[in-house]
């Protein structure tokens, strides 16, 4: 038995989870690194993120417009569509299965195997499981595979399920990072005053010794450094628009919606300031620039709670990583969904179970997930979807000026928060880490790029089969 439409069974709070669930994932509990290693100063640490909690939040708010115009499912597929045509919402809706949605989904299932490898070694990267020739295949590959089709199936069970374990592993994640806060900022024996010393003084860290002279980024070196660090921080902020995607089963769309994103943003925001605030007090700069494989949170615990700091993270990042992962999981088909009622997708995309969720489109995303899980690393996949994701965020947010000319007469229960000013300053942010991006990080950038132009023919194929 089939359904033909969704059920608006989402309250404010299951959107505010949403947002923030699936924004908080393994990044702020690694990027911090890569950060101070491009930057190497508290400053220009928190500079970082605060840059990157500010173009989210103005991304964010300015969404709050279009989530209103268009309170159905499919979020940005739709707004890019109205503003651009079909072509525009046929390339975000194939670069958001081959690479953003599935990418990330990917490099989270990753970071959850990584650190479920510290409570159980055998899972680990060093279990190869086979190998013929240069591929192989490794214990924690197949773990973060099991994860994306254990939460697969949930969601295909009914959105209640999938909306109680969003519940549940928001609210942990939570508390055991305001946990850990609160314990950090407490920690005896504070390096803050010490890591604010020359805060200003930007330098890369290479390794332990060798460090590049304040004098080497200055002017555009320093520019061009920032925006190579911006990458991380954008990433572990990204994924707040996926409530748009589940518009359909919102109640309210037109004012939760808009809700969702601004409060879900401004408390991830406020986290992510406090964890880096928390990694200050009790790391010194070279300790959080050299911290083992990235993962500064487990140095900055292991200083709090001793040995006991290893189990603590790795249980935190796991907790994390999964409601991530679900959130990821439930809004993604439902961008497929959309696109294959426009007859760009699989037909079979289309088709609602009985439970009233799009459970073929949900399985075709597990499976390219789980793909990409055996092709990449994380930090492969970061770059190659954040170069991805900021374009399609600048098309859309330039969108906004676009349909307030084509659509004046269409309803808008919210309006752009400070337009036409936080729209444009987004754009130009946004733009200008696009650029940097395109020259420090030319082949992830380029391929990201590359992606998104070989939906071209794709586009124009189906287009031909539809005449």
């Amino acid at each position: 038995m089939e359904t033909n439409s969704f059920k608006r069974s989402l309250s404010l709070l299951d959107g505010i989870l949403l947002v923030v669930g699936s924004m908080i994932g393994s990044g702020i509990f690694i990027v911090s690194t890569d950060i101070v290693q491009h930057l190497g100063s508290a400053a220009w640490l928190l500079v970082v993120w605060l840059l990157s909690g500010f173009i989210t939040l103005a991304a964010a708010l300015s969404y709050g417009e279009l989530s209103g115009m268009y309170p159905k499912a499919g979020g940005q597929y739709v707004y890019l569509r109205e503003a651009y045509g079909s072509l525009f919402g046929f390339l975000y809706g194939w670069s958001f299965f081959a690479v953003i949605q599935t990418g990330t989904i990917a490099a989270v299932g990753v970071a959850f195997a990584k650190f479920a490898a510290y409570l159980w070694p055998s899972l680990g990267e060093q279990h190869i499981l086979l190998q013929i020739g240069v591929f192989s295949i490794k214990a924690s590959q197949l773990v973060a595979i099991g994860l994306i089709l254990l939460l697969t199936f949930i969601n295909a069970q009914g959105v209640n399920g999938s909306k109680w374990i969003q519940s549940i592993f928001t609210f942990a994640k939570i508390a055991a990072i305001v946990l850990l806060v609160v314990c950090g900022l407490w920690a005896g024996h504070s390096l803050w005053q010490m890591n604010w010393q020359n805060a200003w003084t930007a330098f890369s860290i290479a390794d332990a010794t060798t460090q590049i002279s304040h004098e080497l980024l200055q002017g555009k070196a320093l520019v061009f450094a920032l925006g190579a660090a911006m990458v991380g921080a954008l990433f572990s902020s990204d994924a707040w628009n996926n409530v748009t995607f589940i518009a359909a089963e919102i109640k309210k769309p037109e004012r939760n919606i808009g809700l969702s994103l601004l409060i879900g943003t401004v408390l991830v925001t406020i986290l992510y300031l406090s964890m880096n605030i928390m990694y200050l007090n009790v790391l010194s700069i070279q300790e959080i620039a050299h911290a083992p494989d990235q993962r500064v949170a487990l140095a900055a615990a292991m200083k709090i709670f001793g040995s006991a700091g290893t189990t603590i993270i790795a249980v935190m990042i796991m907790i994390s990583t999964f409601g991530c992962n679900n959130g990821l999981i439930l809004s993604g088909a439902r961008v497929y969904y959309t696109m294959a009622q426009d007859g760009m997708f699989l037909k079979a995309a289309q088709q609602l179970n009985k439970k009233g969720v799009p459970a073929k489109a949900l399985w075709m995303q597990a499976i390219w997930a789980s793909l990409l899980c055996l092709s990449g690393k994380y930090g492969d996949l970061l770059d190659f979807i954040i170069f991805t994701v900021l374009l399609f965020y600048i098309l859309t947010i330039a969108g906004i000026f676009i349909l307030r000319k084509k659509q004046p007469q269409l309803e808008r229960p919210y309006k752009a928060f400070g337009y036409p000013f936080i729209p444009f300053i987004y754009l130009l942010l946004a733009s200008s880490i696009c650029i940097i991006l395109l020259i420090t990080k030319t082949t992830f950038a380029g391929g990201g790029l590359l992606i998104v132009l070989i939906g071209l023919p794709i586009y124009y194929i189906i287009q031909k089969k539809h005449s």
